[in-house]
């Protein structure tokens, strides 16, 4: 186990460190030009927030094999006189899935049917802020705008922007650099994310299934991930300097992915999804929460990786 993680899945810090500085710089200069562009339109459309929100294993410490993939949240600004009210879509969609009401500020409800009618769909009667069209917004919105950033970064990267359907897009940076370690070719998943405040977003559903249809387009998911962060940054001040959580969690994803491999759609997709890496991450937050954080030094790894197998066993 110790040589398959250093072997095949651990990443170089040096070169996971060059990675997150390109993407950084690269989204920043694109996030800047979108927020100057979305301001153009009027006070009646959407527009971007300003920042971005770096999430995921290559931002948690356990990002395995190369560090060619990142996800990065992009928090959206509604117009100034809407509110979201999202609820729980009992009956409507997946368990876990959230719709998501508008509400109006006095006198602003027929100045904002505009809004309503670029960005909503009718739910049961009410208007809802719909998922699908918002992503398709901003899709087109960032590809607008791709052509002044990729003059400005000519020097230091080349950068282009592709969307399937019903996903986020996806922005590829290819550095231009001296150093052999930046010559990698890196994929930046960009989200757009309604902020509700407390470090919680509600982010466009993942399409369903292995040949991806997309979700229903009222339909939204709930993402926690930098309350994910925080515990895990916890977690990590409160276990023992030598923990093997991470190393664990390592571990269990590159397993995954081995078994993966031999198996024939749709038993390949739904491996995947049943051990996703967020589900294995929340079995290791609950053992690491029934405790004693004493039990995860390294020394314990193999009987830390049986609890997790057992645990995971044991849901399913």
């Amino acid at each position: 186990l110790e040589r398959f993680h250093a072997r095949q899945l651990r990443v170089s810090p040096h070169v996971l460190g060059h990675s997150k500085a390109h993407v950084g710089r690269v989204v920043a200069e694109l996030v800047r030009a979108a927020k100057a562009q979305g301001l153009q339109p009027g006070p009646l459309a959407l527009s971007l927030r300003g920042d971005f929100v770096r999430i995921g294993s290559a931002y948690e410490q356990h990002k395995v094999r190369s560090p060619d993939c990142f996800d990065i949240l992009v928090p959206l600004r509604l117009p100034p006189h809407l509110e979201p009210q999202p609820r729980c879509a009992d009956g409507l969609g997946p368990c876990g899935a959230f719709v998501c009401g508008l509400r109006a500020r006095d006198g602003w409800t027929r100045r904002c049917r505009p809004f309503a009618e670029g960005f909503c769909v009718e739910l049961q009667g009410r208007s809802h802020l719909s998922s699908g069209l918002v992503l398709r917004w901003f899709q087109g919105h960032l590809q607008r705008c791709l052509g002044a950033v990729r003059y400005r970064l000519q020097e230091r990267c080349r950068v282009s922007l592709s969307a399937c359907p019903g996903q986020p897009p996806t922005l590829h940076i290819l550095p231009c650099s001296d150093y052999v370690c930046c010559h990698i070719s890196m994929a930046v998943r960009l989200i757009p994310a309604i902020p509700l405040g407390d470090a919680l977003y509600l982010t466009a559903l993942p399409p369903e299934g292995p040949h991806g249809s997309p979700a229903p387009e009222a339909l939204w998911g709930l993402n926690a991930s930098r309350q994910e962060q925080r515990l895990l940054g916890w977690l990590k001040e409160q276990a023992p300097a030598a923990s093997c959580h991470l190393k664990c969690l390592q571990i269990l994803k590159g397993l995954r992915d081995l078994r993966g491999h031999g198996l024939e759609e749709p038993f390949c997709s739904q491996w995947g999804r049943v051990l996703s890496s967020y589900v294995l991450k929340t079995a290791l937050f609950s053992l690491l929460l029934q405790g004693p954080l004493e039990a995860w030094d390294e020394q314990f790894l193999v009987e830390r990786l049986e609890d997790l197998v057992l645990y995971l066993r044991d849901c399913l």
